[in-house]
């Protein structure tokens, strides 16, 4: 049995993960952002390998946070779960960022270079990725009118642009990002038109299968099945030119920290 961990554990895509990891006998580490959303868990979190606490809009907190998860030890695989999607203004973070860019791409960012390796990375991302814009100019929004779609379209390029350029630059990970629909949780709202279930078992299933179609890297997936994703993603001048950027809003150089 694989040991997992979820961001965004607490509700929606992340608890439905959990719970049928859970089932399946695997060892999951559940994250939730508060004390207060740990509490509306406790019967998960009773059944899980542990939980850990923390604020994604931190980079402290985001510290924090690998380091609870290499206290309970090594990963077979980590689902980036966690996400927030039309934030109302730009917000700012105690680091002085935008806030749908620090949770939807910093914090895994900066989760993967801390976190000690494992042998699968899933990134959830969206179908909205498409209408994101490959200009780096302004990724932080500080000069830009807020727009909270475009924010959340282009966060979603950026870790769909992540998991590709991972799956290049660690040949021994199987890095992946995932589509999950648009789906009737909280931040989908109840109308939405797609499968719940199907939502969540891509994740699941590339972070624990054997199957020879699950062991695969550098896909983009939609409930099992690999689809094309906005050319941007798969350019490999596009994700260094991403990875450097996130290098100089964090500080922290995810491939030469960790080669």
């Amino acid at each position: 049995m694989s040991r997992i961990f979820i961001t965004g554990s607490t509700a929606g895509l992340g608890l439905a993960a959990a719970r049928t990891l859970i089932r399946q006998g695997h060892d999951v580490v559940l994250h939730a952002r508060s004390r207060e959303r740990a509490a509306a868990i406790a019967e998960t979190s009773a059944t899980a390998l542990g939980l850990v606490i923390g604020d994604l809009a931190s980079a402290a907190e985001t510290r924090s946070i690998a380091e609870q998860v290499n206290a309970i030890g090594r990963m077979d695989a980590v689902i980036h779960n966690a996400g927030i999607y039309l934030e109302r203004s730009r917000g700012e973070t105690p680091e002085g960022h935008a806030k749908t860019l620090a949770v939807n791409v910093l914090a895994p960012y900066l989760l993967t270079a801390w976190i000690t390796r494992p042998d699968r990375l899933i990134y959830l991302t969206s179908g909205m990725h498409r209408s994101g814009v490959s200009s780096l100019d302004d990724i932080n929004w500080k000069r830009r009118p807020w727009n909270a779609s475009q924010a959340y379209s282009e966060s979603k390029l950026y870790i769909a642009t992540l998991a590709a350029a991972l799956a290049r630059h660690w040949p021994d990970v199987l890095s992946n990002a995932v589509d999950p629909g648009w789906v009737p949780t909280k931040m989908g709202g109840a109308g939405a038109p797609d499968d719940l279930e199907m939502g969540h078992l891509t994740q699941t299933w590339l972070a624990t299968s054997d199957d020879d179609a699950a062991r695969v890297s550098g896909g983009y997936w939609y409930h099992r099945q690999q689809r094309e994703a906005a050319a941007e993603a798969g350019d490999p001048r596009f994700q260094e030119a991403l990875v450097g950027r996130l290098a100089e809003l964090t500080g922290v150089r995810l491939f030469e920290e960790r080669e």
